[in-house]
């Protein structure tokens, strides 16, 4: 695998706010939209770090063309897990910025994430910015709105106009991307766990990691806003079986910790009740456990 991967460097700064690490598989016409955002709508010059998956539909040549990009070429799809920790020895800032290759980030998203990060003033965290959908799936954590459902139906200038009536009280449970840690605790964490390659369930796996290191801070900041045109790459590949590695490594399933230990979608408070599962919630998870080991 190593002997397919390049890396180019060509970031100039010494340093920068954020380091934004956006995989992509194939999906040049989105990722052109993303990066165009972050380029346009920041509110600081961050750090772009592209993964390119392939890159066989002319991505690898875009990417190249762009000075303002850093980036690692796989010539075969490494997935996100591999992808964001090869990232890593090119990461330019303390505060490290996971992002799909299908958002379109909104004005001063960053802006807020770094406000926040100085409130809170330690290591510690997990923050999101909180995505806008437009179809509901049942994601306590979105706003759902559409203003397109994919790259050619995108209504960019209602968008720009309205967005700001679409933001919400801050949440608990951090774990979708767009999320940010600062890079001491990615380091202390090991990054993303390969046993979820490609990826399927590995940021619930990531918070799980941040949790067991003492992280108790996971917070969705409802005022950085970003549009996801919702899994325009996942929707193409053979899921893994990430819902039983996380059962099977943690002893409780996804949604045990999402909801029970990280309360996610709740109003945030500040600080994490400790979970009282109950005797029924560690029967059932210990019967899926058994389950799974089959």
């Amino acid at each position: 695998m190593i002997e397919t991967i390049v890396k180019t460097k060509r970031s100039t700064l010494e340093t920068y706010p954020f380091c934004i690490i956006i995989p992509t598989w194939n999906n040049l016409e989105y990722l052109k939209l993303c990066t165009a955002s972050i380029l346009k709508n920041s509110h600081f010059i961050n750090q772009l770090i592209i993964v390119i998956n392939e890159g066989a539909d002319g991505t690898a040549e875009w990417v190249s063309r762009q000075p303002e990009m850093d980036f690692i070429h796989a010539t075969q799809n490494i997935g996100i897990c591999y992808g964001l920790n090869i990232a890593r020895s090119l990461i330019k800032s303390d505060y490290v910025v996971y992002a799909n290759d299908d958002m379109y980030m909104l004005p001063d998203w960053d802006l807020q994430l770094h406000r926040e990060i100085k409130n809170i003033g330690h290591r510690n965290f997990m923050l999101s910015s909180t995505m806008i959908e437009p179809v509901e799936t049942g994601n306590p954590c979105v706003v759902v709105r559409d203003y397109g459902r994919d790259a050619g139906s995108f209504a960019e200038e209602a968008l720009l106009q309205e967005f700001h009536t679409l933001k919400i009280p801050d949440w608990n449970g951090s774990t979708w991307p767009p999320n940010v840690v600062h890079i001491d605790m990615w380091d202390l964490v090991g990054g993303l766990s390969i046993e979820f390659s490609p990826g399927m369930y590995s940021d619930p796996d990531f918070s799980r990691k941040l949790y067991e290191a003492g992280v108790r801070l996971f917070k969705g900041k409802g005022d950085s806003l970003v549009y996801h045109f919702g899994s325009k790459s996942t929707k193409r590949i053979i899921k893994s079986k990430g819902r039983k590695t996380f059962l099977l490594k943690w002893g409780i399933s996804s949604r045990t910790f999402t909801q029970v230990y990280l309360e996610m979608g709740r109003k945030f408070n500040s600080s994490l009740r400790l979970p009282v599962s109950g005797r029924l919630a560690e029967i059932k998870n210990k019967l899926k456990r058994v389950k799974s080991a089959w």
